[in-house]
C-alpha cells in the first residue's frame, strides 16, 4: 500500500482551529450546505438528500447560497436585507418571523439558500418573491403561512402567494409547508427553467401549485414527494410546460365544494407534456386530466374513491433520458409522504455551535480558518490566525 506524506501542520493552534470549524460547519450548515460534502451519503433512516435531484440539478444543477457566509435571522427586517444582497447567503431562519406590512414580499436574488433551523422556521404574512432572472436559489424547510384574506377564497383581491418567481432559472423548492395564504400557495410563472419542488406540504387552500402563464414552453419540472391536503385546484396546473414530471405525490382531504370544473387534481394544459408515476389519489374529483392539445403519460398510480377524468394521451417523454431516480411504490406514498415531507427536525441544523474563545462571532472563527487553511494548502501561510472579518 502507498502511504501519502502529509505536510506538518504549522503549529499546535491549527489542528485546533480546524477541529472547531469542522464542528461549526456541522452545526451550522446541516441540510444548507451539504452541496460542499457532496460525497457524504445520508443516513439509512433519511428520505432525502441535501443536494437537489431532478431538473433541477441538470445544466449546471443548484448550489444556493453554497460558498456564501451562514447568517440567522430572526427578525423581518435582516431576512429582507440578506435576501435581497448582491453576493451568496445562506440564510437560516429561526423562530416565526412575522412580515410587515401584511402580505409584503421579501425580494430573494441569485445565489441564495433560505432554510428554517430545524422544523421552527416560518414566515408570516408573507411572500417570497423571485423576480425574472433571478437564478440559483433554494427554499428549503420552511412554514410560510397565513396571508389569507377573509371572505377572499378565490384569491381575486390580493396577489399574496407564499412562493411566487417569474422567468427564473435553477430553483429548488424542498421540504416547505405553505397553508393558507392569499392566492396561490406556489407560482411557478412565465418562463422558469430547471426546477425541483419535492417534499413539501400544500394545505388548507384553494389554489395550490400553479405553472406557466406564458405561450412559449420552455418550462422543464419536477414534482416529487409532495403532499396536497385540504386544497381545491392547481395541484398542479402545468400550462405550457415542455417537460413535466409527477411521482409519489399525494393528494387527499380535497375540498369538496360542489364544484363540477374547477375542483382537480393534476392537469396538464396547453402544449404540456406531463408524465405521472406511482402518485396516490384518495378521494380526489378528476384526479389527473389533459387538453386535447396536451400529453400525459400515467403509471402505477392507485386511484381511491376518485371520480371524473382520468385522462392519459400522447407519449409525453422518458424522465430518464433526463436523470435518474428512485421511485416509491404507489402503495407506500401516503405514509411516507405523510412523515417526510414538510419542515424537518433534521434539516437546518439545531446544534449550538462552540466557538473558540479567541473569536468574537462564529462567522470570526470560520473566516479564520477558511483563510488559513487555504494558505497552509498554498504554502503561503506564515501561520496567524486572522479573526476579522474580510
Amino acid at each position: 500500500m502507498t502511504h501519502l506524506h502529509s505536510k506538518r501542520l504549522p503549529g499546535p493552534g491549527y489542528g485546533r482551529v480546524l477541529a472547531a470549524v469542522v464542528g461549526l460547519v456541522a452545526a451550522l450548515c446541516l441540510g444548507a450546505v451539504g452541496e460542499a460534502r457532496a460525497g457524504t451519503p445520508a443516513p439509512k433512516e433519511s428520505r432525502w438528500s441535501d443536494r437537489p435531484h431532478g431538473f433541477a440539478s441538470l445544466a449546471g444543477g443548484t448550489t444556493g447560497g453554497a460558498g456564501g457566509k451562514v447568517v440567522t435571522v430572526t427578525d423581518p427586517v435582516s431576512l429582507a436585507r440578506y435576501a435581497a444582497a448582491p453576493e451568496p447567503y445562506v440564510i437560516r431562519v429561526s423562530g416565526a418571523i412575522a412580515v410587515e406590512p401584511f402580505g409584503s414580499d421579501i425580494v430573494v436574488t441569485s445565489n441564495k439558500t433560505i432554510i428554517g433551523v430545524g422544523d421552527t422556521g416560518e414566515i408570516v404574512h408573507g411572500e417570497l418573491h423571485l423576480n425574472p432572472g433571478t437564478h440559483n436559489v433554494i427554499i428549503r424547510n420552511l412554514t410560510i403561512r397565513d396571508s389569507y384574506v377573509e371572505g377572499d377564497w378565490d384569491g381575486k383581491t390580493q396577489d399574496f402567494d407564499a412562493i411566487q418567481m417569474d422567468t427564473v432559472d435553477h430553483v429548488w423548492i424542498d421540504h416547505n409547508r405553505l397553508t393558507h395564504m392569499g392566492d396561490g400557495l406556489l407560482d411557478i410563472r412565465k418562463d422558469s427553467q430547471y426546477i425541483t419542488v419535492s417534499y413539501n406540504q400544500f394545505s388548507n387552500h384553494n389554489k395550490a401549485l400553479g405553472i406557466g402563464w406564458t405561450t412559449d414552453v420552455k418550462t422543464q419540472i419536477t414534482i416529487d414527494h409532495n403532499w396536497f391536503s385540504g386544497t381545491k385546484q392547481r395541484n398542479p396546473s402545468a400550462d405550457n410546460c415542455a417537460y413535466a414530471h409527477l411521482y409519489n405525490n399525494y393528494l387527499s382531504a380535497q375540498v369538496a365544494d360542489g364544484d363540477p370544473v374547477w375542483t382537480y387534481g393534476n392537469w396538464s394544459r396547453g402544449q404540456t407534456k406531463m408524465v405521472i408515476e406511482n402518485s396516490y389519489y384518495d378521494g380526489v374529483q378528476h384526479p389527473y386530466q389533459a387538453d386535447a392539445t396536451a400529453e400525459l403519460v400515467q403509471r402505477g398510480s392507485i386511484l381511491k374513491g376518485t371520480s371524473g377524468r382520468h385522462d392519459a394521451w400522447g407519449t409525453a417523454f422518458d424522465p430518464r433520458d433526463f436523470y435518474a431516480y428512485r421511485l416509491d411504490p404507489a402503495a407506500a406514498v401516503p405514509a411516507l409522504v405523510t412523515r417526510y415531507s414538510g419542515p424537518q427536525k433534521r434539516i437546518g441544523g439545531t446544534v449550538e455551535p462552540h466557538v473558540p474563545a479567541e473569536y468574537p462571532t462564529v462567522q470570526a472563527a470560520v473566516d479564520a480558518a477558511t483563510y488559513t487553511v487555504a494558505d497552509h494548502l498554498a504554502g503561503t501561510d506564515g501561520w496567524a490566525p486572522h479573526a476579522q472579518h474580510r
